[in-house]
Parts: structure tokens; C-alpha cells; sequence
């Protein structure tokens, strides 16, 4: 395979983006398959049990992201700085704090599920059923986290393509370890958690197995003395720190358009649902340009080559546009024919269709945050990140306020809501702009500081 300096950048980006663009669109059909499973387990209780325990644990995997995203910055800086032992020390730092975190997470796992429980507060019956499957899953957690860290390692070298493999491989497992755990085994509503759980695993083997292949290549075999009492932990650690409170504003919003959504009533926690699916869609597309940000990026940074880096972010940028473009088209002809793909209730689809407007213009507004994310990894700026995502989630939670001090939400759902996604826009689009203002400065002190 030719290196990547001798391709053109559009080359470059596609080989990176296209693979994690991939590994996304298996997520939602991951989802889709368990819930196909669980609704055919003769209660609606089961449906409602694995959406609350999925929800915790779900919670916990996106404020571990950082696990992905740090490791994926500093990779690429060690990958494009030409230093072997560099690269080494990010992998086996990267795996062993997702080890350590993932079994400190199995310690606290009772206290850790009854603040879930209490947060969402589900029916008592299906608190118990979410209590259950949770309990099962909580045991994937350690190798979920360690994958991701492999995951993450991996794109900083400029590799998408294992990670895919490694992703699409544990949701086919998940999909035929559920299948024969409930079926095949009569393992009932158990089975499913049962399933996750062993993808969990295998899918760390499978990791596993690809750094031993990759071995090949590099001396890959952990070298304690350079990885406990090398240089680079103030900053793996400062990374990592960043990066878990910039998640856990991202994710305080996301939970906060829910959980006010579903105080306006049913009618419009439904709403939000289906267009939070426009979001969620154009996410994973984004998300995989998003990563071949983070590596090229992070690679130039790391051999100090400024100059390639800023053709690089140009040419993302035109690729972002052009997402954006596309997808704003597709919502303003489509997002009729999209809703009605996702709900048959005339309710529902006639209140979306008076919110149309907020799903066209979300692709422009929200492009920016996801690629500019990407730059500020790679560049390992992550203070500047959690920062402006802080500023933007105050932006969020002030609009609500000053709406909710207007009027009353319960009362006047319709306009609430317009408000809370006036809000939730605000604050993608102030992540975005807030980082592109920044990003010029840091690149030319971060090359002055390289000569």
C-alpha cells in the first residue's frame, strides 16, 4: 500500500473516512436487530427494560469516549514524528487506563446503576428487567473500553480500515450471539444481554489479534519501564481529562433535549425523536470525516509539516461543505418521505412537518462542530475544546432558561420546542465557530514552537 504522502489529499481523506463511515451505518442496524429481538419476547416490559439499560450503558461508553479520541490525537502526532517507541507507549498507556477504568466501573456498578435508575425513573417492573440486563452487560464493559482504545490507536495510524473490521465483526456477533442465547438456548430476555456481553469480548480478541498482526511491522511488545516512567503523562492525562468533560457537556445537552422533550408530553418526546434521527444520521457521516481530521491532522503535526496540515483542513472543509450541501438537499426534498419511513401516526408526522424548517438548515449548522472536533484532536488542543463546548452547552442551558421563564413549556409545547431546538442548533453552531476562530492562532503557535 502506497504511504500517504505520494496520494492526493482527497485520496487520503476518503481512504480514512470511507471505512468509519462504514463502521457507523452498522450501529443503528446493531439496534435495530436487538430491538427486533426483544420485541418478540411477548412483553412491551422488555422493550422498556433494554432501552433503560442501554441508556446507562450507553452513557458510560460516550463519557469513555475519550479513550477513542485522545489515543487517536496523540497516535497520530507519535505516528507522523517518525518515533516507533513513541507510538508504542500511546497504545499499551491507552490500554491500560481503559483496563483500569473499565474494572473501576464493574467496582462501583451497583451505586453507578441505582443514580441511573433514580435519573430515569423507570416502572418498577421494568427498573428490574433494566437492573438485569445491565448487570450482565456491566461485565463487557473492560474489553468494550480496551477495543476502544485499540480502535483509537489504530486510526492515528492512519489505519480505519481494522477498526471497521473489528466494529462490523463484534455487531454480527452481538446480532447471532442473541439469536442463539434466546432461541437456541431459551436463554429468554437474558439471552440478549448475554449476546452483547460475548461480542464485548470476542471483539477484543479480534482486536487483540489485529495489534499482534500489526506487530509485524513494529516492535509492538509493551515496555513497562518506557510506558510507566517515560515522558507524555502530564499530557495523555490532560488530553484524556478534557476530552471526558467536553463529553460530558456534549452529553448533558443530549440528555437535556430528551428529558425536556418528554415534559412537554408524549406528542412531542416523539417529535424529538424522529428528528433527533435527521441528527443522528448526518452524524455518521460526519463522524467519519471527523476521524480522517484526526489522523492527517495529528500526523502532519506530529513531523511538523504546516504547511501539508493546511492543505489537509482546506481540503476537509470542502468535503464538509459538500456533506452539508447534500444533505441539506436530501432533508428539504425528502424529510417528508424520511418521516414517514420512521412513523406511521398522522400526529406526529403533521407536528414534525411544521419543524421542517430546523431539519433543513442542520446540516450547515452542525457540520462545522463535528470537523473542526477532528482538527482539535489531531492537534491535541483539547482545552480549547472542552472550553468552547462548555461555553456553547452555557449558551444552551441559557436559552431554555430564559424560554422556560417566558413561557410555560407543559403549556405551550409547540413553542417550547421551537425554543429547546433553537437551543440545541445554538449550540452546535457555537461549537463550530467558536473552534474555527481559534484554530489559525493555534496552528501558527504550535509551528513557531516547532522550529
Amino acid at each position: 500500500m502506497k504511504p500517504l504522502e505520494t496520494i492526493s489529499p482527497d485520496k487520503a481523506i476518503l481512504r480514512l473516512a470511507l471505512p468509519a463511515i462504514a463502521s457507523n451505518i452498522t450501529v443503528p442496524l446493531l439496534g435495530l436487530c436487538d430491538t427486533a429481538i426483544t420485541g418478540h419476547l411477548g412483553s412491551e416490559l422488555f422493550l422498556a427494560a433494554v432501552a433503560a439499560g442501554g441508556t446507562i450503558f450507553n452513557v458510560i461508553l460516550w463519557l469513555c469516549g475519550f479513550l477513542r479520541m485522545g489515543t487517536t490525537g496523540l497516535a497520530a502526532e507519535a505516528y507522523g514524528s517518525g518515533k516507533p517507541g513513541a507510538v508504542n507507549v500511546v497504545l499499551w498507556r491507552a490500554v491500560s487506563l481503559a483496563a483500569l477504568l473499565g474494572f473501576f466501573v464493574i467496582l462501583i456498578r451497583h451505586p453507578l446503576l441505582n443514580i441511573f435508575l433514580d435519573i430515569i425513573s423507570p416502572e418498577k417492573e421494568t427498573a428490574a428487567y433494566a437492573a438485569l440486563y445491565f448487570s450482565i452487560c456491566v461485565w463487557g464493559i473492560p474489553p468494550l473500553l480496551v477495543t476502544l482504545s485499540i480502535n483509537g490507536w489504530f486510526i492515528g495510524m492512519q489505519n480505519t480500515l481494522i477498526p471497521m473490521t473489528v466494529s462490523i465483526a463484534m455487531n454480527l456477533l452481538n446480532v447471532i450471539g442473541s439469536i442463539v442465547a434466546v432461541y437456541g438456548l431459551g436463554a429468554g430476555f437474558e439471552g440478549v444481554a448475554y449476546g452483547t456481553l460475548a461480542a464485548n469480548w470476542a471483539g477484543m480478541v479480534i482486536a487483540v489479534c489485529m495489534v499482534i498482526r500489526y506487530s509485524r511491522r513494529l516492535d509492538l511488545r509493551p515496555h513497562w519501564t518506557k510506558i510507566i516512567h517515560g515522558g507524555g503523562f502530564t499530557k495523555f492525562f490532560r488530553v484524556s481529562s478534557d476530552l471526558f468533560l467536553r463529553s460530558a457537556c456534549i452529553m448533558s445537552v443530549s440528555l437535556a433535549v430528551t428529558s425536556i422533550g418528554a415534559r412537554m408530553g408524549d406528542l412531542t418526546m416523539a417529535v424529538n425523536t424522529i428528528m433527533l434521527q435527521f441528527f443522528l444520521f448526518f452524524s455518521y457521516f460526519m463522524d467519519g470525516f471527523s476521524f480522517a481530521g484526526e489522523a492527517l491532522v495529528g500526523k502532519y503535526y506530529g513531523a511538523g509539516d504546516f504547511s501539508a496540515m493546511r492543505t489537509m483542513i482546506r481540503r476537509l472543509l470542502i468535503w464538509s461543505g459538500a456533506m452539508a450541501a447534500i444533505f441539506m438537499l436530501v432533508y428539504i426534498s425528502c424529510s417528508e418521505i424520511i418521516t414517514g419511513m420512521l412513523t406511521d401516526v398522522d400526529e406526529v408526522r403533521e407536528t414534525i412537518a411544521g419543524f421542517r424548517i430546523f431539519i433543513w438548515i442542520l446540516p450547515p449548522l452542525a457540520v462545522w462542530a463535528f470537523i473542526y472536533d477532528g482538527f482539535f484532536i489531531g492537534l491535541t488542543s483539547t482545552r480549547r475544546m472542552f472550553f468552547t463546548t462548555f461555553t456553547a452547552m452555557a449558551f444552551f442551558a441559557l436559552t431554555v432558561a430564559i424560554g422556560m421563564s417566558a413561557i410555560s413549556f407543559a403549556d405551550s409545547p409547540a413553542t417550547g420546542n421551537r425554543i429547546l431546538w433553537v437551543a440545541f442548533l445554538g449550540f452546535l453552531t457555537i461549537r463550530g465557530i467558536g473552534l474555527a476562530l481559534q484554530l489559525p492562532s493555534i496552528i501558527k503557535r504550535h509551528s513557531e514552537n516547532f522550529v
